[in-house]
């Protein structure tokens, strides 16, 4: 939802539910890299409640497209960070590592048999 002023679009605060604090910090640190943006900051109402309200102000653009465009750069970022880890979690079991560590399903089958005899 958002809350602000029909005359000036360029700023604006955002009301965002089931959300806390580790989505709105990524938001306002993507939204601090644009230069486009002269002051963004968050809050949380009240601790019980699952809301966080971020604040947007920018040089002239609107509000709205700064967010959605900061919103855009965390998804890209994120979408970086996950295959990157995908490509790590892959060569780490096409290494010996995993054979070394006998870290695969057969293992866990939970047959203890062979040590009790």
């Amino acid at each position: 939802m958002e809350h602000g002023s029909f005359t000036d679009n360029s700023a604006a605060t955002f009301s965002l539910t089931d959300e806390d604090h580790t989505i709105a910090n990524a938001v306002r640190f993507t939204l601090n890299q644009d230069p486009r943006v002269t002051f963004c900051g968050y809050s949380i109402p009240h601790p019980s409640e699952a809301q966080v309200n971020i604040r947007v102000q920018t040089t002239g653009d609107p509000a709205r497209e700064v967010l959605k465009d900061a919103c855009q750069n965390l998804m890209l970022m994120y979408r970086h960070v996950r295959c990157t880890f995908d490509k790590a979690v892959e060569h780490f079991k096409a290494s010996n590592a995993v054979k070394a560590l006998k870290i695969d399903s057969q293992d866990s089958s939970g047959d203890d048999s062979e040590e009790s005899e």
